[in-house]
C-alpha cells in the first residue's frame, strides 16, 4: 500500500463515523510532513448547519493545529470530489494539492461538474489527484444511500397500515 491509499484509509474511516451518524460518509485528511494534522467527517444534518463537510472542518482543524489560516504545505485527502463551498476552502487556505477517492457528478467542483481548482484565474490554484481508492470510496456511499433509501420505503409502508 503506498501513501496515498494509506491516508485515503484514514478519510475512509472518517467517512465510517459519519455513515454511523447517519451523515452522508465523506471523510477527510490533511497532512503535512508526511504526518496528519487534522481529520474530520461529515457533521451536516447533526449540527443543523450547511457548511460542516468534512473539508471545512479538516480546514479549520488544521489551521488552529498550525496556527495559520494558510496551509500552503499541506495536502488533503477526501473521499468524494469536494463541493464549490470547500473547493472555495481549498483554494482560500492555500492547500498545496488535494487527493480525491470518487467524482461527484452533481455538485463535484474539482474536475466534474466544473473545476474552481484550477480552471479559473484565482491568486492560488490547487493540484489535484484523483482516483485513490475509488472503489472503496464509491461504496461506503452507494451503501448509505441504498441503506437510506430502503430506511425511507419502510416508514413509507408504516405510514399507509
Amino acid at each position: 500500500m503506498d501513501m496515498h491509499e494509506k491516508y485515503m484509509k484514514i478519510a475512509l474511516k472518517e467517512a465510517q463515523k459519519a455513515y454511523d451518524k447517519r451523515e452522508i460518509p465523506v471523510g477527510a485528511v490533511i497532512v503535512k510532513d508526511g504526518k496528519i494534522i487534522s481529520r474530520a467527517h461529515n457533521l451536516k444534518e447533526i449540527k443543523n448547519d450547511t457548511t460542516k463537510h468534512a473539508e471545512i472542518l479538516a480546514i479549520q482543524k488544521a489551521s488552529k493545529k498550525l496556527a495559520s489560516w494558510r496551509l500552503e504545505d499541506c495536502e488533503m485527502y477526501v473521499t468524494l470530489e469536494p463541493c464549490s463551498m470547500c473547493a472555495g476552502a481549498l483554494i482560500q487556505s492555500r492547500i498545496k494539492k488535494v487527493y480525491i477517492g470518487t467524482m461527484d457528478y452533481k455538485t463535484g467542483a474539482c474536475g466534474s461538474v466544473l473545476n474552481l481548482l484550477n480552471g479559473f484565474k484565482f491568486n492560488h490554484s490547487v493540484e489535484i489527484e484523483t482516483g485513490v481508492l475509488t472503489e472503496e470510496c464509491e461504496k461506503i456511499l452507494k451503501e448509505f444511500f441504498k441503506s437510506l433509501r430502503a430506511d425511507k420505503k419502510i416508514l413509507k409502508e408504516r405510514k399507509s397500515i
